[in-house]
């Protein structure tokens, strides 16, 4: 049978009412896609590791790894008693513990920071000139070598006036130096530490803008993390959300905002004691950093745990079961970066990033899977549902938790096609709910 009558279409309106909408929307347009041009596509690393600039060398990669696998084998040497520490079920026991051990072999470290700011304090300024040209010339090395982390640079000084300078001076040293040793590499990560005004934030991209004129280099090319350290950050005078403001102020330069735990707690006035990742203080700093971040293309990373896995075997499981907790949380509230201070956070790091995705493999490829092909399950999902499924796979391909061979299987998709619905284009959400 065919569709039968053709129903009668009638409009009220003149074809010149939408295009008047559409001009007097056009500032707006181009406003969203300005401000909201969505997630930038990239691999986001699960963590930061911090150096002080004195200890950072051309083995610290490969030193904290084999820390990181002597601890495994000190305090949990098999899958069944590392799985054990950390209540890891019988199915996740030996997968996770073959890729942790795996991980640690081969990429210990997926983010590191060279740092001048806490870690380092105040030094002589012919010392500080010293270690950021040690630390261009050891990055670029290990950038030609093929050593490097995915992700590598410096934390500087912050912009208060007290250290300015030192901390544009260090910066100057560090990127003239990888420029002489070749250029800026791609994996390239700048740290501002400490911002309270918005100002700071446009103060560093008047620094880079100058560098890159020095270098003729492409505009926008250098780009920089804000690290929320202080009540002003979150939260201005006039009662608007500063961090949002900051962002703007970044002119497309932002790449992500790092919580600082316990600055920040110590700013509100959180006992040291009190002072954690999970306290209610924190998780009103980084809900609206998050807010603020949502859309820009501007990554949230969670901060840190000051409890170090050192000391006799009791003592470590304790850490590391506090670490992998805190760690699984921030993955619940799509905080999928965080920083770890120390070897012995390594281990508990990827078993939970590892557990995490693993976990909800099975329950996102199957959906994603009824979503590409438009059939029947027991839950509706949405194209930004498909946007969140697809995004779960791809962060677990970037770290290693899962594979592309089983993706593929469970899915039916190439990494092309999971890349096409974790970033659509703007409008083609409402465009493919239709």
């Amino acid at each position: 049978m065919g569709q039968g009558r053709q129903e009668r279409v009638s409009t009220s309106l003149a074809g010149a009412v939408g295009e008047e909408i559409s001009a007097s929307l056009a500032p707006v347009d181009a406003e969203l896609a300005r401000r909201y041009p969505g997630d930038p596509g990239t691999r986001q690393p699960v963590h930061t590791v911090y150096v002080p600039g004195d200890v950072f060398a051309a083995d610290t990669l490969r030193s904290w790894g084999d820390r990181a696998l002597a601890a495994l084998d000190e305090h949990a040497p098999d899958a069944a008693s590392f799985a054990s520490v950390l209540g890891l079920g019988d199915e996740l026991a030996e997968p996770v513990h073959d890729r942790v051990r795996a991980k640690l072999e081969h990429e210990p470290i997926e983010d590191l920071r060279v740092d001048f700011e806490d870690g380092y304090g105040q030094r002589p300024d012919a010392e500080e000139d010293q270690a950021a040209a040690r630390a261009a010339r050891l990055i670029a090395q290990a950038y030609r070598e093929g050593t490097a982390a995915p992700y590598m640079g410096i934390r500087m000084k912050c912009m208060e006036a007290p250290v300015r300078d030192r901390g544009i001076r260090t910066l100057d040293i560090f990127l003239t130096g990888l420029m002489e040793a070749g250029g800026l590499p791609d994996g390239l990560v700048l740290t501002l530490p400490k911002v309270t005004y918005p100002e700071q934030v446009a103060a560093m991209v008047r620094l880079l803008e100058a560098f890159e004129k020095a270098h003729g280099l492409d505009a926008g090319r250098l780009g920089f993390e804000i690290q929320i350290e202080t009540s002003q950050a979150v939260l201005a005078a006039d009662g608007t959300a500063t961090v949002a403001r900051m962002i703007h102020a970044a002119e497309g330069r932002a790449t992500g905002l790092h919580y600082g735990t316990f600055d920040y707690s110590a700013c509100l006035g959180v006992s040291a004691a009190h002072q954690a990742s999970d306290h209610p203080a924190a998780d009103h700093a980084k809900a609206v950093m998050q807010v603020a971040a949502a859309g820009t293309g501007v990554r949230v990373s969670d901060g840190s745990t000051n409890v170090l896995p050192v000391g006799p075997t009791e003592q470590v499981h304790d850490a590391w079961r506090l670490h992998y907790r805190l760690t699984r949380r921030a993955l619940a509230r799509a905080y999928y970066q965080g920083w770890d201070m120390h070897p012995g956070h390594l281990p508990t790091r990827y078993a939970a990033v590892f557990a995490f995705y693993r976990e909800g493999f099975q329950q996102a490829a199957a959906r994603l899977a009824r979503y590409a092909d438009r059939t029947a399950g027991d839950v509706l999902d949405e194209p930004a549902t498909a946007k969140a499924l697809s995004g779960h796979l791809l962060r677990g391909l970037d770290c290693g938790a899962l594979d592309t061979a089983e993706v593929t299987r469970a899915t039916g998709l190439t990494r092309a096609d999971l890349e096409a619905f974790a970033a659509p284009r703007r409008g083609d959400l409402t465009a493919s709910a239709q």
